[in-house]
């Protein structure tokens, strides 16, 4: 059935062709690209390059509180878009040269303003990063806007979970995969081989790792202006199609104050971002690996391995339930299986011992030991939870495009970009506290000034520190999306419904009746 292309359908159903649901998606991975470019690397360039402190990661907490104000403005432009080259591409070719220019701008050139003239390097940092969200804003909201005109299916809408993982893995994998191999390159080590300066202060770093996200970054933006070139036309804008009317921006607040399914996604997205950003920071896995398992270069890529291979099941089982159940069933199952497991990882960093190999992680390979059952277990553990939470990590956006739908079935305005970035503006507030409760929390809890690196020495601070942001949180924030999603109405069965009535409107339309009319008509 993926592969059937149709376009306006006569079962209310407009499904894309399969070449279209694969790469679309790589717009997510595209700007993942710069997720973990920017927003997992910025602060420790700024504390360790530009000598600017903790400056650096409250900027982080700022400037992603400014790309969510940017959000509903940037969508309702969108909304009011319509050019040649459609409603979508022009937002992701503009937001793609965007980030680049700046990305060079901040890794590359800001290190030249000399130290002597600090004041100016707080400036630069501070406007190239600004410029840098704003082109981030324009790219990202699509992927969410844009799903909507690619397929309504319930079948195949599921499925773009699926190949927004793997477009996320082909942009963020592959830059976490890259980077620290191409750090340890700049170790700088003393004549006993003891590290003293981490590559990641090292500017030469940063001067390498940006062509290689820009070239990786804009190969993906283009393979997914090739899969949403066909749809992005005006006859899948919503039912009424090119004579869609322009929604005004007062009539916003009632949308958010009506669509109680996207109140409810708004917390669960949240929660699930959450979980992610703080789990999966560059600076507490290496805390984790490299200071508190004393050995980041033997622990860190095999573990990010394995939470991928462990993933890969769990996104097969979560498409099987989302197009038998629908998306909320789908979403909440494999939650609950995420936060059952990190008690388990829970656990065993309690019961970790610096002092006893035999309750340290531990691989034969890079300087490390022989697995032990310690290992063993953590990686049961950790393995199962990690590959059923980030196999619902990007679950809440198709459910976005259930969320605007319903939007045009109960008002009959279609809004992607409002709906995506509304979205948004919830998720990247409460992402943004991630860099910022990084930093914070390692200064409650280990005393720690700086961001540490694989050369800080540890301590109990230390342990407390990760076991909070790599456990707790992450379990306070899928408890949260547990709680939101028990009131979700948007079940599978509702979908059905809701795409039937809209393709009967869509249809009488067509032929001639006024929105108001086939709005009366179709219930």
């Amino acid at each position: 059935m993926a592969n059937k292309p149709t376009n306006a359908v006569n079962d209310g159903v407009n499904r894309a062709k399969l070449y279209q649901l694969a790469l679309f998606p790589l717009n997510n991975g595209a700007t993942n690209v710069y997720f973990v470019l920017i927003l997992s690397y910025v602060a420790q360039f700024g504390s360790s390059i530009l000598e600017l402190g903790l400056y650096a990661s409250i900027m982080v907490t700022i400037m992603r509180v400014f790309d969510a104000i940017t959000d509903p403005i940037i969508g309702a432009l969108m909304d009011r878009t319509s050019t040649k080259f459609g409603k979508f591409r022009p937002f992701m070719v503009i937001g793609s040269v965007i980030m680049a220019v700046s990305v060079i701008c901040l890794y590359c050139l800001t290190p030249l303003i000399p130290a002597s003239m600090k004041a100016i390097r707080y400036i630069a940092f501070t406007v190239v990063y600004a410029v840098w969200v704003i082109g981030y804003t324009f790219q990202t909201s699509c992927t969410r806007a844009g799903q909507t005109v690619l397929t309504n299916d319930p079948k195949q809408r599921p499925l773009f979970t699926i190949f927004n993982t793997v477009g996320s893995m082909l942009g963020m994998g592959v830059m976490q995969f890259l980077i620290p191999l191409i750090k340890n390159n700049f170790n700088v080590y003393d004549e006993a081989g003891t590290l003293i300066q981490s590559g990641y202060a090292r500017p030469e770093l940063y001067r390498i790792i940006t062509p290689v996200g820009i070239v990786v970054s804009v190969l993906l933006t283009i393979l997914a202006i090739i899969g949403i070139a066909e749809k992005d036309r005006p006859e899948f804008y919503g039912i009424g199609g090119a004579k869609q009317e322009k929604v005004k921006i007062s009539e916003y607040v009632e949308i958010i104050k009506n669509n109680r399914p996207m109140q409810r996604l708004m917390v669960a997205g949240a929660g699930c971002k959450l979980a992610l950003a703080i789990a999966t920071n560059t600076t507490v896995l290496l805390a984790l690996y490299g200071i508190m398992m004393g050995n980041y270069d033997s622990l860190y890529l095999p573990m990010m391995i394995m939470g991928y291979v462990f993933a890969v099941p769990f996104f097969l089982l979560s498409v099987n339930t989302s197009q038998k159940l629908g998306q909320k069933a789908s979403l909440t199952r494999y939650v609950t299986v995420a936060l059952c497991c990190y008690v388990g990882v829970l656990a065993l960093l309690l019961i970790s011992n610096v002092n006893n190999p035999a309750t340290m992680l531990s691989f034969p390979f890079n300087g490390g030991g022989s697995i032990n059952l310690y290992t063993i277990a953590f990686i049961l553990c950790f393995g199962i939870g990690y590959g059923a939470y980030y196999a619902t990590a990007d679950m809440p956006i198709p459910m976005v495009a259930d969320c605007s739908d319903y939007e045009t079935y109960r008002s009959g305005k279609y809004i992607p970009g409002i709906m995506g970035t509304l979205f948004s503006l919830v998720d990247k507030l409460v992402s943004s506290l991630a860099q910022t409760l990084v930093a914070f929390i390692f200064l409650i809890c280990a005393g720690l000034q700086d961001l540490p690196t694989d050369s800080t020495p540890y301590s109990t601070g230390i342990k407390v520190a990760i076991i909070v942001m790599f456990c707790l949180i992450p379990m306070i924030a899928w408890a949260a999306t547990l709680w939101a999603m028990k009131g979700y109405g948007l079940t599978g069965a509702k979908m059905k419904e809701i795409q039937k009535v809209n393709a009967q409107r869509k249809q009488a339309i067509a032929q001639g009746m006024s929105l108001e009319e086939a709005m009366e008509k179709w219930k």
